[in-house]
């Protein structure tokens, strides 16, 4: 594992030492705020570099939606032949250029970089330390030294019996599993057609799991360093925050959120009380108040009556 995730540990290590360099000289070498915003700093520029697979996800959901009609034919058709029925689906997620595994690449492309930052972490709680990647045994005895408010950010909720890891790891792992929950409930909830929720098994399948991650991650939290936990939670914060900016600004069509952004829409378009106001006073005289007649401008400037 070690051989295969080796070019990892260094891009790992190596974000990480940078930007901790840059920290140092204003928050401290030791100083568990640089290690922090550190991991934090890792978070955004893989995020970043994940954008595009974001994109293709987001396009690929939509069209998987925009088959819901075809699919449940195709599946009513071929209701007794389950190979069949998956033969048919496969072609027409083919013919129509989508894949209803596009939403797992951010996750997927992300579990090498988790694990790799794992066992970077790893290596500086253990002991005696062991450097990764980049990290010499100075940087990694220095990490070590290094707290999250109290807490070691090597440090685990099953590997320490000190009562400060006990409660930062704890609250981070209901951080991590609620921001997993919400993430997934406003995709469900304001992202998604009303139709594509009726009698949908891919929409079930999101409901099961909408309650199984939180929980997976609640019972794994308890292995994971302080500093996969923070990693996890900023990346699920950066995960709401872009999901919500692409769900409020070029919503699905169908979807709650869609109605919402035509009635924002709608409502910028409408003139205010006072343009109503203007509008009127110009279009109906006041009493006793002689009628201007409009002029029209000519060709050399000057305006002659209507």
């Amino acid at each position: 594992m070690d051989s295969i995730l080796s070019p990892l540990y260094y891009a790992v290590s190596f974000v990480i030492k940078a930007i901790h360099t840059l920290l140092s000289p204003i928050f401290g070498a030791s100083s568990g705020v640089s290690w922090s915003l550190a991991i934090v700093g890792l978070v955004v520029l893989i995020r970043i570099i994940l954008i595009p697979l974001f994109v293709k996800q987001i396009k690929s959901q939509r069209a998987l939606q925009a088959l819901q009609p075809k699919m449940k034919e195709l599946q009513k058709k071929h209701k007794d032949d389950r190979q069949k029925q998956s033969e048919e689906l496969m072609k027409l997620y083919k013919e129509h250029n989508t894949n209803p595994l596009a939403s797992c690449f951010p996750i997927l492309a992300q579990a090498p970089i988790f694990f790799a930052l794992f066992r970077v972490l790893n290596g500086i709680g253990k002991t005696p330390p062991h450097a990764y990647g980049v990290l010499t045994l100075a940087d990694v005895k220095n990490a070590a030294s290094a707290h999250f408010f109290g807490a070691p950010i090597s440090a685990t909720f099953l590997g320490s019996n000190v009562t400060t890891v006990k409660i930062v790891t704890v609250i981070l792992i209901i951080l991590m599993s609620a921001t997993t929950f919400l993430t997934q409930r406003q995709l469900m909830v304001k992202g998604m057609p009303a139709a594509s929720l009726e009698n949908n098994p891919m929409v079930q399948q999101q409901k099961i799991l909408l309650y199984v991650f939180p929980l997976i991650f609640a019972v794994s939290g308890v292995n994971f360093p302080v500093g996969v936990l923070i990693y996890w939670l900023t990346t699920n914060l950066w995960t709401m925050g872009q999901q919500l900016y692409v769900i409020r600004r070029n919503p699905t069509p169908g979807s709650p959120a869609f109605d919402e952004w035509e009635l924002r829409k709608n409502a910028k378009n409408a003139p205010t009380i006072s343009q109503v106001i203007v509008e009127e006073s110009e279009e109906t005289p006041i009493a006793g108040q002689r009628i201007q007649p409009k002029r029209k401008k000519r060709k050399n400037g000057k305006s002659k009556p209507t």
